[in-house]
């Protein structure tokens, strides 16, 4: 493994950029031994970005001995090519766009306006849905790793780190299994640290860096989300 620091930020690559993983929770495994530095520290949070971030973050959260939340982001799709992102939105209303795709398509502000809120009211639904009426867990002073399963551009994750910035942590680390050198790159200017466990070159879809790439369900979401809320609950064994 290689790393390289600029501006007091850390870029850590992994050794072999085009590594596939077994599916979402071995890919959380390998992450957490990037993270092992953040292991029993109290002031650290795992937040996954819904929904195929949630079982990295799961495993992550696990091996760390941290707290797990899940943070919503929802991508705003060009009007009538939805497929295509704009820019996306986060917990907390705040949107990031792609200016060079706003341009391109000359889309106009009303538009973008009703594209946001049709996003905004999904994106409160599925955190009323996910969290079973638990309250979002209180990030102000933490150090809050952001883990997804994968970045192509990065576009929500950098809605997620504009969010983010509003509830005051004191650091954020980006963690994801795969994504392109250059995004991982682009993301150390905006975090604390970024963690890229391979990056894989020609980058052509996150899923390729995966055998089993299966959709994750709300209802793997809400159970994971159950077991590491339950989890943190049990009482700790006395110590002898």
């Amino acid at each position: 493994m290689t790393d390289e620091a600029r501006s007091g930020r850390l870029v850590y690559l992994g050794s072999v950029a085009d590594r596939l993983f077994k599916d979402r929770r071995e890919a959380g495994s390998v992450l957490a031994g990037l993270l092992e530095k953040y292991r029993d520290r109290s002031d650290v949070v795992v937040l996954g970005l819904p929904r195929g971030g949630v079982p990295v973050a799961y495993e992550v959260a696990r091996a760390l001995h941290a707290p797990l939340d899940l943070f919503l982001v929802r991508k705003l799709g060009v009007p009538g090519h939805d497929e295509l992102a704009m820019g996306a939105i986060a917990s907390g209303g705040v949107v990031v766009l792609n200016d060079d795709v706003v341009r391109s398509f000359g889309i106009r502000p009303d538009d973008i306006r009703r594209v946001a809120e049709e996003e905004a009211g999904e994106l409160t639904r599925r955190e009323r849905a996910y969290r079973g009426g638990r309250p979002p867990l209180d990030v102000r002073g933490k150090v809050v790793i952001l883990v997804d399963d994968g970045l192509a551009t990065g576009s929500s994750m950098f809605a997620a780190i504009s969010a983010l910035r509003e509830l005051n942590p004191s650091q954020i680390v980006i963690a994801v299994p795969a994504a392109p050198e250059p995004t991982c790159r682009r993301l150390k200017a905006a975090v604390d640290e970024v963690v890229c466990a391979t990056t894989p070159s020609p980058f052509l879809a996150v899923g390729q860096s995966y055998y089993d790439f299966a959709q994750t369900t709300d209802d793997e979401v809400r159970e994971l989300l159950r077991d590491a809320w339950s989890a943190r609950q049990e009482p700790k064994a006395t110590r002898t």
